[in-house]
């Protein structure tokens, strides 16, 4: 694991040794605070005109981590969150006491120094250093600079490591910032009010997705953590307001992959009086946004490929996209049986599926998911997959919704709500029942929420988008690891350090034992 040591390790016992010296002299190696004047960008931007060999007068104050030295730590490489300033450590301008000390510095250490500003003959802007001062003294030694920090596990793993020494995570970050800041201006603009729903839930419902379970000890019952913010929200649009959303934390207890992480962010966004389509020009326009925001334009790379999201974008009934794909015509096939041996006869492995529906939505999956590279909506869903959307106005068995799909992944999911109680409470109770036989991933029949639309739900459009696949897309990122700050990882088991470590204790299996 490329520049992590644990306890013991030589390097680590000999900054341990400089710490200890550092003390002895007086040095505080852990101060409180550092007075700064400007930030290494700050710097380049003022002194941009600067010329070559031309030293100048001015005296500022800079701090920021060592990254590099050079010639027995007469230039110093210093970075802070802007970027880099050289640092010029010469006996002509620093006092021999703080020469002397310099030999107890080690990259990855924090200073803040003063001096004046000048361009060398390089032309490398640096600060002529006149003092300097430990603002922190590392304890473990930086990646090796000739081989980097590339071990995949470690860096996701110690993910502040990979932000130090790999300035493209940071940026992928400050992007995902952005796309955030901007959904919120943009939705914040529009008279929507962002509202806090519930994190904690008697029942996880709005998606197909197997809950996390904890216990409340004061109540003595089982709660579950979100899976969706749809069915507060939904209540919010029954309590008044007419425009909310919520950027939040989901969770679900499934896999991991390139595209999934057991907690991600979401956006969940409702309207009221508006519907599907409505709802598909406002994503469009929204998402617009945010990829100017991030790339300057509607045009990005993603993989081997550019995506435009300049509008307006495909939109596919999957039906359609179903016969464009494989030439199946599943509109001529009326029936559950007829539709299980086309997908046979397609090669698609169904598994759980028990109606029509459900093996459209399979075959749809399986044969034409993966070729929606530019951004398309696939509309027009069977009502088996959809039991919170309303019934198309104009196709039985189907519904108003939507999914937007780019490079073959699906970006967000939509549709006119189904605001029926009756129709509502028809549909969760088939779910109920796929999950009493034992389909972990069916929603539970929230007795509250019809309750709540009983009062009344206006005509309402709403959607969830995936923000961390959305960052991902505008910023060429192949793995959601990489677009959030602390992926989850399996912990790492130490093995024990010696024979009696890896002796059972008989008092604790007793206790264990006892319960």
């Amino acid at each position: 694991m490329s520049g992590i040591e644990i306890e013991g390790g030589r390097l680590r016992t000999e900054r341990l040794r400089k710490l200890e010296e550092l003390k002895s002299l007086g040095i505080k190696p852990y101060p409180y605070r550092f007075e700064r004047t400007h930030k290494a960008q700050d710097l380049q931007e003022q002194y941009k005109e600067l010329e070559k060999e031309v030293e100048t007068q001015d005296v500022v104050r800079v701090c920021g981590k060592i990254m590099n030295e050079r010639n027995s730590w007469m230039f110093v490489d210093l970075y802070d969150e802007t970027g880099k300033i050289q640092l010029f450590c010469h006996k002509e301008s620093l006092p021999q006491e703080k020469l002397d000390q310099r030999k107890l510095l080690d990259k990855g250490d924090y200073i803040g120094v003063t001096g004046t500003i000048r361009r060398t003959k390089a032309g490398e802007l640096s600060v002529r250093v006149t003092d300097w001062e430990l603002l922190c003294k590392s304890l473990q030694p930086m990646p090796d600079s000739w081989d980097g920090f590339n071990d995949v596990e470690a860096r996701y793993r110690h993910r502040y490591v990979d932000m130090l020494v790999n300035p493209s995570v940071r940026d992928t970050l400050r992007k995902r910032s952005v796309v955030i800041r901007t959904i919120r201006k943009f939705l914040d603009d529009r008279d929507f009010l962002e509202i806090e729903t519930p994190t904690l839930q008697v029942e996880a419902g709005g998606a197909d997705a197997r809950p996390f379970v904890t216990h409340h000890n004061t109540l003595d019952i089982d709660l579950f953590l979100r899976i969706a913010t749809e069915l507060h929200l939904k209540r919010l649009i029954v309590g008044g307001f007419e425009r909310v959303y919520e950027i939040g934390r989901i969770f679900r207890n499934e896999g991991i992959s390139t595209r999934h992480n057991p907690e991600f962010t979401m956006l969940e966004m409702y309207c009221a009086y508006g519907d599907y389509n409505d709802l598909m020009d406002f994503t469009e326009e929204m998402i617009c946004e945010c990829a100017t925001a991030v790339a300057g334009g509607t045009k990005v790379k993603y993989g081997e490929h550019e995506i435009d999201f300049a509008r307006p974008w495909k939109r596919v009934r999957m039906n359609d996209a179903i016969k464009n794909a494989c030439g199946l015509d599943v509109e001529s096939i009326p029936t559950f049986e007829g539709m299980k041996e086309a997908a046979t006869k397609l090669g698609v492995h169904l598994d759980k599926e028990e109606t029509r529906g459900e093996v459209i939505n399979t075959i749809f999956e399986s044969k034409a998911e993966a070729s929606l590279i530019q951004p398309t909506f696939i509309i027009d869903y069977p009502v088996e997959v959809s039991p919170l959307t309303k019934a198309h106005r104009n196709n039985p068995g189907e519904v108003e919704r939507f999914e937007l799909f780019c490079t073959g992944r699906e970006l967000a999911n939509g549709y006119s709500e189904l605001t029926d109680p009756l129709d509502q409470r028809q549909r969760l109770e088939n779910q109920a029942r796929k999950k009493a036989a034992g389909n972990e991933e069916a929603m539970p029949l929230d007795l509250d929420f019809i309750l709540a639309m009983e009062y009344g739900m206006p005509p309402t459009m709403g959607i969830g988008i995936g923000i961390d696949r959305l960052v991902m897309f505008l910023t060429d990122s192949a793995s959601i690891r990489d677009v959030i700050a602390f992926p989850t990882m399996k912990p790492i088991v130490e093995p024990p350090k010696t024979a009696k470590d890896a002796q059972p204790d008989k008092d604790a299996e007793a206790v264990s034992r006892k319960g």
